[in-house]
């Protein structure tokens, strides 16, 4: 949604969020005196600049939110977009998914479908038409190719799960927002966060959040050989790509795959349509503030194709291993306490984040601590990402 000279003021406020002098992310904000279920056009235009400016904000206050009005905010925000979850519709989620669905069946909110029900152990006895339902999945640490042991989970141990954008990265573009609605939530005790992966890190958090990381700050931290090299380059994504690495395994820190050979043939994958198959910049501009994000999701890249000018034949990297050396190298530098972002959400809250500049995961909590509710929606965009310098016409 591009930003509106023209349109009226806001009629809410924006609050960069505070932080502590050891925090060195540099994004976030906190949205008060708004209430979504009655937004003007031009409120959500304000909206929409304030997530591309602050990258991720938190609405207080959204207790009352009905699901289908999260949906219609999600199809505002991107009116040309066609209407239906990034993902695709729950039948096509279900049994495409991979490594998204295997652990989890999608389940859309009765008469706002594409407001899916995220969360774990019991829902209510009726949860907007929801009756009785128990979520129960494996622990989102469980794909890891490192054994977290129970018993150091049960005492409040854990992982980030998978470092993410939202994509499916295959057919259809990425969301340009993710909206995130807080239903439920335990708020204690805080779980101790490891990177379990020999750096020693590790970090705090009240139990079901999501954590955030700026990949335009991961473009700020790189050389300037990097940036120019990262400016004229690209990336093919696998066709359906979570099947792809479906029997995969992470790293224990959540970022990137454990180089096991596992990944599916192509010809293992059903039909797939070339036309369909993606390739993005491996920057992606902020249409916004302008800001440039090096934006990779390593775990679906099959191939790089890599220059430093417009003019120069790219070297081809289809080596999944060097692929993953290489991203492992650029994106490692942001995954440190200091620079990630957990922000606190009341019942009722609604976290909203900028998916072309934002890596995001969940966190998993031990099931004692009690039930969470998360209302997810987010729309395949209109547009994709564009980057500092056009991809040749034949890649």
């Amino acid at each position: 949604m591009a930003p509106s000279a023209t349109a009226p003021e806001a009629t809410f406020t924006v609050t960069p969020m505070s932080k502590s002098p050891e925090k060195k992310h540099n994004f976030g904000a906190t949205v008060t005196g708004l209430d979504l279920n009655n937004i003007s056009d031009a409120d959500v235009q304000h909206l929409s600049d304030a997530i591309w400016t602050h990258k991720v904000i938190v609405v207080k206050g959204q207790k009352d939110l009905a699901p289908i009005k999260q949906w219609e905010l999600v199809t505002r925000f991107d009116p040309s977009s066609p209407q239906v979850h990034s993902h695709g519709d729950l039948k096509t989620f279900n049994s495409k998914g991979g490594l998204l669905s295997k652990s989890r069946e999608a389940i859309g909110i009765p008469g706002a479908e594409n407001v899916r029900l995220i969360g774990k152990g019991f829902q209510g006895a009726d949860h907007y038409g929801i009756k009785n339902m128990t979520i129960t999945k494996p622990l989102s640490h469980d794909w890891h190719g490192k054994e977290l042991p129970q018993d150091e989970f049960e005492a409040g141990n854990v992982r980030f799960q998978r470092w993410h954008m939202d994509a499916a990265l295959y057919g259809r573009d990425p969301a340009w927002f993710t909206t995130l609605r807080c239903v439920k939530r335990p708020t204690g005790p805080q779980v101790n966060i490891r990177w379990d992966g020999g750096s020693g890190y590790s970090m705090k958090a009240e139990p079901g959040l999501t954590a955030f990381v700026s990949d335009v700050q991961i473009y700020e931290m790189m050389t300037e050989g990097e940036k120019n090299m990262a400016d004229h380059s690209w990336v093919e994504y696998a066709p359906h790509p979570y099947m792809w690495i479906g029997d995969c395994k992470g790293n224990s820190n959540g970022l990137g795959l454990v180089s096991q050979g596992k990944e599916k043939k192509l010809e293992d994958l059903g039909d797939y349509d070339p036309k369909d198959v993606k390739t993005y910049p491996m920057v992606w501009v902020n249409p916004v503030t302008g800001e440039k994000a090096f934006h990779v999701h390593g775990i679906c890249a099959r191939k790089l194709f890599l220059r430093s000018s417009q003019t120069e034949e790219p070297r081809v990297v289809d080596d999944v291993v060097e692929i993953r050396k290489l991203l492992k190298t650029i994106q490692e530098r942001v995954l440190k306490p200091e620079y990630i972002l957990i922000p606190t959400l009341d019942e009722g809250d609604i976290v909203m984040w900028a998916n072309y500049q934002m890596f995001h995961t969940a966190i998993d909590y031990p099931e004692s601590y009690g039930p969470r509710t998360m209302h997810q929606a987010n729309i395949a965009s209109s547009a994709g990402p564009v980057g500092p310098h056009p991809i040749p016409s034949a890649a």
